[in-house]
């Protein structure tokens, strides 16, 4: 047990790192963990790295926020958190923007203990309809997001369609970890041109204690629901994303203000992160690099993992909670005193420099091509919901039924 505890707390420790450092996803940790696994599985029973990862998963969901709400630099789950998150930076609330996504996260963890019998006894009865109607989901599903922009419809379908063909082409090239130039492109290093262009200055960030850092039950009733009714779906439903989900969510319980959309948001980024591994037992689906490494890594999933894994998401969620409050304190009263315009270039340079490195030079031609794409859907003032197009495109191409 002394092994598993530490793996629990190395684990925290690798998704707070994983959290805080642009374009370092846990699920690129979990992939490299598994293929350097042969080293450590003659020492230690493959739970002891089955909940180092599920650790550094959950910690890594609560974290992810800060790049995403200071720097402009989100991973693919947090995109959405920069259009409100920026706008409370701008008045000083960033820590509060925060605290949002905190408790959302916090809301994410009771989902997961609550929508685990579902997951256990229903899922695995229905899945095998869902699957059998899986293009016409995903297809459905792609049309309402698109139709429910309110900006421009048909650059909506464009943009969708672009960073289909962007996706295909990267997923078949010879291209090493190809989702992390293409995601990091489309979300990280467009959002980081537009502050580059823009000048972007940070005004003296506020922090404010907890209480004074209020939400209605009203608004958290609302957030809950939605999340509750569609977070569930990324984690069976191939391709489809938080943020996409976080959009579906917001249309159920109706018009949201930034902070039932932060609080939405954190709630389902945690949600996903931790049902990957209850879908993993249920179904056997592998949705997230994180419950694949563990899928790799166990010849089988048994009911004790599993309840070790529910044990390793509690744990380590609220161990993040207190982690993040410190950190993002910390980030807001520096923020502030840093030229962000320098401190965007050096991330930009640091996201390429990471493309290359984890990707080849083929990499950095995709970064660029996926930067300029995430960068004209920007100017175009559309959701950048509809750049994971990327991933629904080959994703119903692959369930294409005739």
């Amino acid at each position: 047990m002394l092994v598993e505890i530490l793996a629990l707390i190395f684990g925290i420790i690798a998704g707070t790192i994983t959290g805080l450092v642009p374009g370092i996803h846990v699920n690129l940790i979990a992939v490299f963990l598994l293929s350097i696994s042969p080293l450590f599985l003659p020492y230690f029973s493959p739970i002891v790295l089955v909940v180092f990862i599920v650790a550094m998963a959950t910690c890594h969901s609560f974290l992810d926020f800060l790049p995403s709400i200071f720097l402009g630099a989100p991973d693919e789950d947090t995109g959405l958190s920069i259009l409100p998150g920026h706008k409370l930076l701008n008045k000083g609330r960033g820590y509060e923007a925060t605290i949002y996504t905190l408790y959302g996260s916090c809301i994410g963890i009771i989902i997961i203990l609550l929508s685990t019998p579902f997951f256990l006894f229903i899922l695995p009865k229905l899945y095998t309809y869902i699957k059998t109607a899986m293009f016409f989901i995903l297809v459905t599903a792609s049309f309402y997001l698109i139709l429910k922009e309110k900006k421009s419809k048909p650059l909506a379908f464009i943009i969708f369609l672009l960073s289909g063909f962007l996706g295909i082409a990267s997923l078949n090239l010879p291209i090493k970890n190809s989702l992390l130039p293409l995601l990091t492109g489309l979300f990280g290093a467009s959002s980081l041109l537009t502050s580059i262009i823009k000048k972007q200055k940070i005004p003296r960030q506020k922090i404010r204690s907890l209480r004074k850092i209020k939400i209605t039950k009203q608004e958290i009733k609302n957030s809950s629901i939605a999340a509750f009714l569609s977070a569930p779906l990324c984690t069976f439903l191939p391709s489809l994303g938080s943020s996409q989900a976080a959009v579906i969510g917001s249309d159920i319980t109706g018009e949201t203000n930034k902070k039932q959309f932060l609080v939405l948001l954190g709630s389902i980024n945690t949600t996903v992160s931790g049902l990957a591994f209850i879908t993993l037992y249920s179904i056997k689906a592998t949705r997230t690099g994180a419950a694949l490494a563990v899928n790799k890594v166990l010849s089988s999933l048994e009911f004790s993992h599993l309840l070790l894994i529910l044990a390793a998401i509690l744990f380590s969620g609220l161990t993040a909670f207190f982690l993040t409050i410190y950190i993002s304190k910390f980030v807001a009263r520096k923020i502030s005193l840093i030229s962000y315009q320098k401190l965007s270039i050096i991330i930009l340079s640091f996201l390429a420099i990471i493309s290359i490195v984890f990707s080849g030079f083929l990499g950095l031609l995709v970064f660029l091509i996926s930067a300029s794409t995430g960068l004209a859907a920007i100017s175009a003032g559309i959701r950048r919901t509809h750049l994971m197009g990327a991933l629904m495109v080959p994703t119903i191409l692959l369930y294409f039924p005739f």
